[in-house]
């Protein structure tokens, strides 16, 4: 075997061993990774109940209601539909109806979402690049004042 040939044979190995790696931890991680939704994919992709997602929009205005405790359910909308929302725990300092927001849980039958952890933006610029996309599809983006200001437009 010349070296050009044993070169090419340990490139070809180490190409294949690292394949190999990436298919392996991509196939551990397959039901750990939890992929983002607004309320329309939920609907739209028929996504099954017990599936842990992250739900992502704004909070409906009027719909948060306290319970007993640290219960509190709302609904997460992005403007064209919503889903109820059931959440345990305490809620962030800038949780409020009409924030961008993120929950993490799983929907039952019902169609209620189940959350375990919730996020809130935590600055005047932030929101999670998800709902900001989503937002700016939906054409209710409010984080650029330029983007739609009648004025910036002129």
């Amino acid at each position: 075997m010349t070296r050009k040939q044993r070169r090419s044979v340990f490139i070809f190995g180490g190409v294949a061993v690292l394949s190999l790696a990436v298919f392996l931890v991509m196939f551990a991680l397959k039901d750990t990774i939890v992929f983002f939704h607004t309320p329309r994919d939920v609907a739209e992709k028929h996504i099954a109940p017990g599936k842990r997602i992250r739900l992502g929009g704004l909070v409906e205005q009027g719909s948060v209601k306290r319970g007993s405790g640290l219960t509190v359910e709302f609904a997460i909308t992005d403007t064209t539909r919503a889903i109820p929302v059931r959440y345990t725990g305490v809620l962030p300092d800038l949780f409020r109806e009409g924030q961008g927001v993120v929950a993490e849980g799983r929907l039952d039958t019902a169609g209620v979402f189940t959350a375990d952890t919730i996020l809130a933006k935590h600055d005047e610029n932030y929101m999670p690049p998800e709902v900001a996309a989503a937002l700016k599809k939906e054409g209710v983006w409010q984080g650029d004042s330029k983007a739609k200001s009648p004025a910036a437009k002129k």
